[in-house]
């Protein structure tokens, strides 16, 4: 049986520069998403599978990280002091929350690109698989996806990547994978990922949408890029090349997820998150949904 995934590393030292000024001095991963800044989505996502042992990859100005998720007794003894239970409670879960990941910090060194948070933070892994989730992804699903990509990984003992179903025209937005073999219940054996292809040349309907069980294999291939960077100081060090390079000899899966993603990353994925986290909401839903009744009305 393949060992338990109990590591997951979200890489959160980018710039956010697709949002700016937004994010000059607020990180992108700090920006709220229903009542919750979008980061902690993520992290209750990883605790809600089972993960007990989070590296979040950070950058200079990366702090309000911390303080979200660091213990704050003052604030909660003024709150209960002032008969604000929830929100005493509320601060105190967050908190919990931390406490259950085990979330420690790792400042980025190295190269430009996402495989280096990732190498980062493969120090302490060892001989273990580990998850890598992006902190600009909100899933909403039944199952969450960290789960499913567990599951997956536990079945076939190799490399995951989450996938999703893709408009064809969309192709140039997404890394493509080329399917060598359909396994059912939503597995693919796949051979590499084609990035951002034409319609035409796309090699599959599906999409690479971020989310990965990273094995030592994975590492050794980025820690190659590395060193090749190193050499030359050209490019940048991406995990989906490393991941090309593992499967050109060695087996690597995809597991299609079953649920809704949200992209945060540029304004108008991230007001459409906001939206549908909004509607969600059995409070603000209603709302939400008579004043866009009345603006209709005012048309």
């Amino acid at each position: 049986m393949s060992p338990t995934i109990r590591r997951a590393v979200i890489p959160a030292a980018g710039l956010g520069s697709r949002l700016l000024p937004l994010t000059k001095a607020t990180p992108k991963e700090m920006l709220p998403v229903g009542d919750k800044p979008v980061i902690e989505h993520t992290v209750r996502e990883l605790v809600d599978s089972g993960i007990t042992d989070i590296t979040i990859v950070v950058s200079g100005g990366k702090s309000l990280i911390q303080d979200h998720f660091r213990p704050n007794p003052a604030l909660v003894e003024q709150l209960r002091a002032d008969g604000k239970t929830a929100y005493a409670d509320a601060v105190e879960e967050v908190a919990e929350l931390a406490r259950k990941g085990h979330i420690t910090y790792l400042d980025q060194y190295g190269p430009y690109g996402n495989g280096t948070p990732v190498l980062n933070a493969a120090r302490s892994f060892g001989d273990e698989p580990v998850l890598v989730l992006w902190p600009d992804d909100v899933f909403v699903a039944e199952v969450p996806r960290a789960q499913q990509l567990i599951r997956a990984y536990e079945q076939t003992g190799c490399p995951v990547l989450a996938l999703l179903p893709m408009d064809p025209t969309e192709s140039q937005r997404y890394g493509v994978p080329i399917v060598k073999e359909d396994l059912g219940d939503g597995q693919l054996r796949i051979t590499g990922l084609v990035e951002k292809p034409e319609p035409a040349a796309a090699p599959s309907s599906y999409a690479a949408i971020g989310g990965y069980v990273v094995t030592p294999g994975i590492i050794d291939e980025l820690r190659e890029q590395t060193r090749r960077w190193y050499e030359h100081r050209t490019g940048e060090v991406y995990l989906t090349d490393a991941i090309n390079a593992y499967a050109a000899s060695r087996a690597v899966y995809g597991q299609v997820i079953k649920g809704r993603w949200y992209d945060t990353g540029n304004p108008a994925d991230y007001l459409v998150a906001q939206m549908a986290s909004a509607l969600a909401h059995p409070e603000y839903g209603p709302l939400l949904r008579g004043l866009v009744a009345g603006l209709d009305d005012d048309s």
